[in-house]
């Protein structure tokens, strides 16, 4: 059985290869460029805003793991439609979408993507064709913990830094997290609808450098600091373009009480999948 993973040499979808491996399971790996697709796992070169070489790489699999790279309007907006598109001409077994953290799942809150967004066209595009489709719905990726303006004070001088007030709870999840409902989702298409990812309850500020205190072996504290503060961080290694809607979204989530999913579409609820703790997370990514 063939799955085509889509930024397979990304942060996103390499987990996804290598849970698929694990299962037992035959990745195709969508890229660019095949220079850095692992040994063992077969490349097809695509382009995602050219629909026939989708097509051509969907004809016959069994499933499709996508997600949205961040991209321009106009450029998000043409891979879209030909993501939707070349699902529809090929029709692949099933389909797993991640949000990337977009918010699909709470039309109640301010977070939710609104109608017309790329992310809502595309998982409404592709939920139209009839084919079997589920969505992936993290919040905050650990993985923003190891960015060295975070990681680096946090293991060198016991101290987490992050653009969030310290009581608010989150879902965080790690990719390998994402990976392993993506894997579930894509050989059991009895799950259909967005499967919201991420801890139950939430955690916070605090719950964070716990988990890094176990792990270092040294007490680690949390101490929350301003989105413009996390910018000025941050501007030296994305560039001020980059890092705007960065801070646009901190200073959103801080106008939030919570960034948490819901338990009845939870992963832990749907499929007995439960996220890893920080120090189980830390030990496996090898820190």
């Amino acid at each position: 059985m063939t799955y085509i993973v889509h930024g397979a040499t990304g942060a996103q979808g390499a987990p996804v290869v290598s849970a698929l491996l694990a299962a037992g399971m035959r990745p195709v790996a969508a890229v660019r460029s095949t220079a850095n697709v692992p040994d063992g796992v077969e490349p097809v070169t695509v382009d995602l805003a050219d629909a026939d070489s989708l097509i051509a790489a969907y004809t016959g699999a069994d499933g499709v793991f996508v997600h949205l790279p961040m991209s321009g309007p106009d450029r998000t907006a043409a891979y879209v439609d030909a993501i939707a598109t070349a699902i529809a001409a090929a029709r692949p077994g099933r389909v797993v979408i991640s949000t990337s953290g977009q918010v699909v799942d709470q039309p109640d809150s301010p977070l939710q993507a609104p109608e017309g967004s790329p992310i809502t066209d595309l998982i409404r595009r592709i939920t139209d064709t009839g084919v079997s489709t589920a969505v992936v719905a993290p919040r905050l990726y650990l993985e923003n913990l190891l960015l060295p303006v975070v990681d680096g004070p946090a293991r060198q001088d016991g101290v987490l830094r992050y653009p969030l007030p310290e009581t608010v709870p989150v879902s965080w999840s790690s990719h390998l997290d994402v990976a392993d409902v993506a894997v579930r989702l894509l050989g059991d298409p009895s799950v259909t609808g967005t499967v919201g990812i991420g801890h139950l309850p939430g955690l916070t500020g605090p719950d964070l450098a716990a988990g890094f205190s176990g792990r270092l072996g040294r007490d680690v504290v949390y101490e929350a600091i301003t989105p413009d503060a996390f910018g000025a961080l941050i501007t030296p290694l994305f560039g001020a373009e980059a890092s705007a809607p960065v801070v646009g979204l901190y200073q959103a989530l801080n106008a939030q009480a919570a960034n948490t999913i819901s338990h009845g579409d939870s992963a832990q609820n749907l499929l007995g999948l439960t996220p890893r703790p920080i120090g189980r997370w830390l030990a496996e990514i090898g820190l």
